[in-house]
């Protein structure tokens, strides 16, 4: 036993070794029988009643206990409760009302009269513990062990205790015996625990389910940060793990504090509490706690005048009368509870009436007597030698008991009384099915079946286990797995009436739903909140982070303190209180707010825009006044100096430079796989032709004066008309071998680019391969630097041929545009770099039509006289 006895608690430690000593029974020789006789007889306050099967019970019907110091050498004396609780005895009460209901029950165990023994644990662990293996073991002074041995234990069943210690302590014994506990008001989740109480069951919901409501409240209302209290006792402490737990793994909030309320009287810690909960900027406080928990903080509460602070009670004191009184309502005014659930149990006042405890002395019925005397103060016969002294009355047990003012007989919210009933009705519901059991078809070895003269704890707990029923309330009772029964809770309000008094209104349910989880139904607009607006109050650390921040966790503080940081360029949070910011796809960018993303700009050379606009004017002004000089070639053909020096090669000049300013607009515009493949193609195609028509005439130039030297008709013959159309054919085709190649093996492609700008996309042609760019860029450059240093080595040639003069300027011109070209090309991004191109294709090709073809222009049109051969001739002719 003592081992069992200091798994729930160090304070067992103390009574453990008192409960060994009382009840060990020793066995005795005797000269006909052998029988065994109790060392130490219990002194308890209890009720009973006799009957087939007797149901033991475990309540709290006075407040506390005294206890006389104990040691190993002296003689253990008896204790002594103080502090009766009317509502406490109606608990008890409550369940002698169910046994007699069931034994009026024509159908439920016809043949069968319950009968009870009820136990005070005086709100004490080791009188509790007592009272649990009296039950278990019974109370005769003296009993032969053969007649016992094969009979029932004294009780089949006990509803009780209260107390989760109590529970866990009485378990860990009784448990062992396999003797049914329903407990009524315990709700450590640490029972649920089937390995170590197989025995246990409970009609009230576990912790878990509990905090699980409380969580769901808190997140109903947005309160992320929150106080705990909890009382020093496996109640309080196995919540607070299991809240601070749940509470993190469901990321709603987080705690403020955690503390734990300390038994008796202990003003100082009790003071450093509540000094710590004035400075919280938590506005919501838990508490896990008892009755006597909060009577005790509340004092300091008062005194200290904490005012503002949002108050949430579990189940063990959010129905409490006692702290319902118009000085503290100031304080707690607007309290949410998890409370047990409500139930009407019809005839239970008129039974409560009844009760009467006649004049004798009886011990059997010491706590009816001592309901009695504190109702209606005064003591039965003998009384104590001061109380007549004091002029005290006698009670005489004929009292008007509906006249008293007691708490005893308010049967207006039964809680509590509600799960004693259920409990009761389970155990009778089990017993009912095992007495239902046909032999041959029983749940135990050989199909046998339990009968009531030789049953024993664990065959009513197998009926336990699958007991499954409907009160007459309308709820359901069954036990699942781990004994615990189907979870629902009243969601409680306290409400401060203007005239200073209370009332506790329901204003909501949580329980549990088919698919596992909670759900929780609230009517907010019920609800009394005890501030200034009748609101609920604020309780965070730090405010809500708004889409386009991040939460950033302020360094050595619970989660739920941070500071809000922007989003950067790029990321975007579109949720309040985002842990993270998420980067835009690849074609969009965050708004302005970091709240959304929104698809990029994008950006190329475009019609539309100053620069394009300009570019393309340039380029068509470009191929008009080309088309404009070719007319008035082909109108003036036959003129000198239109024929002069190759008309034909003229004319194809003027054709590639309209086709150089007309490839300039493929450089604008949104680009496409065929604008990128043929932009270059066309422009380096085209400057080829021009360039080696240009060297073309540059050699023929330089043939005929060579020819016109005596000896030089020789020269002429290698640059006939065919030839040099061969030769002006035969180049361009290289460069359109090139252009082929490129083409094939690495074609330029439209790319969207995003690193010049992180905002844009930037939309442009990537050559593809550098290498043919470079070749086809250098090609043309080998055949204008061959046509310049041509053109310049004839400069000086006569009048009549001095066309070498304009070549060497226009090649100069060329040459020059295009080796700046090189480095503003390479560092000018995306649509730049298009610009770039285009006006260097526009400069090059001004440049050679102004250069070729602007003096020609001006003989033909502004000085006809000089287009005559015989000018022509004559201005050589002088020259020489």
């Amino acid at each position: 036993q003592r081992e069992a006895f200091c798994n729930s608690k160090q304070s067992l430690l103390s009574a453990s070794s008192y409960v060994a000593l009382v009840v060990l029974r020793t066995g005795k020789s005797s000269s006909i029988l052998p029988s065994c006789t109790l060392r130490r007889q219990f002194h308890l306050n209890g009720m009973h009643k006799s009957g087939d099967v007797i149901l033991g019970g475990l309540f709290e019907v006075h407040y506390t206990s005294i206890f006389p110091e104990l040691t190993f050498t002296s003689e253990p004396s008896e204790h002594i409760c103080q502090g009766f609780d009317p509502p406490g005895f109606r608990h008890a009460m409550t369940m002698a009302f169910a046994i007699e209901e069931i034994n009026k029950n024509p159908t439920l165990l016809p043949n069968v009269t319950l009968g009870y023994s009820l136990y005070d644990n005086c709100a004490t662990l080791v009188i509790g513990f007592s009272a649990a293996l009296s039950l278990a073991s019974g109370q005769e002074e003296q009993f032969l062990p053969q007649e016992k041995c094969s009979g029932g234990p004294p009780v089949l069943g006990i509803v009780g205790d209260s107390f989760s210690t109590f529970s866990i302590a009485t378990s860990d014994v009784i448990g062992l015996f396999r003797l049914p506990i329903v407990s009524y008001f315990a709700t450590c989740s640490c029972l649920s625990d089937r390995r170590r109480f197989p025995s246990f069951f409970r009609t009230i919901p576990s912790d878990t389910f509990q905090v699980h409501a409380m969580i769901q409240i808190l997140k109903r209302f947005g309160w992320m940060w929150a106080g705990l209290l909890v009382s020093d006792d496996d109640y309080g402490l196995h919540v607070a793990q299991s809240f601070q737990s749940e509470l993190t793994q469901s990321g709603l909030g987080c705690l403020a504090y955690t503390e734990i309320l300390p038994w008796g009287d202990n003003p100082s810690e009790l003071r450093r509490i509540v000094e710590g909960m004035k400075k919280s900027t938590a506005r919501v406080v838990i508490v896990f706690g008892h009755q006597i928990n909060m009577i005790q903080l509340m004092e300091e509460v008062v005194k200290q005048n904490v005012t503002g602070l949002q108050w949430m009670a579990s189940e063990a004191w959010a129905s409490a009368a006692v702290l319902q009184t118009p000085r503290l309502m100031p304080y707690l005014g607007g309290t949410l509870g998890i409370a047990i659930r409500r139930g009407d149990i019809l005839g239970l006042r008129d039974f409560l009436l009844s009760t009467q405890p006649g004049n004798s002395s009886n011990n059997q019925n010491t706590m009816l007597r001592q309901f009695w005397e504190h109702t209606f103060q005064c003591r039965f016969a003998p009384p104590p030698a001061d109380w007549l002294e004091a002029g005290g009355a006698l009670c005489s047990g004929e009292e008007d008991l509906e006249s008293a003012q007691t708490e005893f007989l308010d049967v207006s919210n039964l809680r509590p009384e509600y799960n004693i009933y259920k409990a009761v009705y389970a155990l009778a519901h089990a017993l009912d099915d095992m007495l239902q059991c046909q032999p041959g078809r029983g749940p135990f070895s050989g199909h046998s079946c339990a009968s009531l003269q030789k049953l024993e704890a664990w065959q009513l707990m197998y009926y336990l286990d699958k007991v499954n029923f409907t009160i007459p309330f309308g709820d359901q009772v069954s036990f699942d797995e781990n004994g615990d029964a189907l979870p629902i809770y009243d969601i409680m309000n306290w409400l401060w009436l203007p005239d200073g008094g209370v009332q506790v209104l329901n204003v909501g349910v949580v329980k549990k739903t088919a698919s596992g989880g909670e759900e929780l139904i609230l009517n907010e607009e019920k609800i009394f909140w005890n501030f200034n607006n009748n609101q609920p109050p604020r309780s965070v650390c730090s405010e809500t982070c708004n889409p386009g921040t991040r939460m950033a966790r302020k360094k050595g503080q619970p989660v739920c303190c941070f500071d809000c940081v922007p989003c950067s360029e790029g990321k975007i949070s579109n949720k309040t209180n985002s842990v993270e910011c998420f980067s835009c796809p690849e074609d969009f960018w965050s708004s302005p707010h970091r709240d959304h993303c929104i698809l990029k700009t994008t950006e190329f050379l475009s019609y539309q825009e100053p620069l394009g606009v300009c570019l393309t004017t340039a380029s068509l002004l470009g191929t008009c006044i080309c088309a404009a000089v070719l007319g008035i070639f082909t109108y003036h053909r036959s003129t000198p100096v239109v024929r002069a020096n190759n008309s034909e090669l003229s004319f194809l000049i003027l054709v590639s430079l309209k086709l150089c300013f007309l490839c300039s607009l493929l450089f604008i515009g949104r680009p496409r796989l065929w604008t990128c493949q043929l932009r270059h193609a066309v422009f380096g195609i085209s400057f080829v032709l021009c360039v080696s028509c240009i060297l073309v005439k540059t050699m023929v130039v330089l043939a005929v004066f060579k020819a016109s030297k005596p000896g030089g008709g020789a020269y002429l013959k290698w640059f006939g008309a065919v030839q040099q159309r061969g030769t002006v054919f035969a180049l361009t085709c290289v460069q359109a071998a090139i252009c082929t190649v490129w083409i094939v093996s690495a074609s330029p492609m439209p790319h969207k680019n995003t690193q010049y700008h992180n905002d844009k996309i930037v939309y442009e042609c990537v050559v593809g391969s550098t290498v043919g760019f470079a070749v086809l860029l250098g090609y043309i450059g080998l055949l204008a630097i061959i046509s310049f240093l041509l053109a310049f080595l004839g400069r000086n040639l006569p009048d009549n041929f001095n066309e070498a003069k304009f070549i060497t300027f226009s090649m100069l011109i060329f040459c020059a545009v295009w080796v700046a070209f090189v480095p503003a090309y390479i560092n000018s991004p995306g649509k730049y770099a298009d610009a770039v191109e285009v006006f260097a294709i526009l400069a090059s090709s001004f440049g050679l039509l102004m250069a070729l073809f602007g003096p020609k222009c001006y003989v033909i049109l502004l000085r006809p006289e000089r287009n005559t051969k015989k000018a022509i001739m004559s201005r050589g002719t002088a020259k020489c």
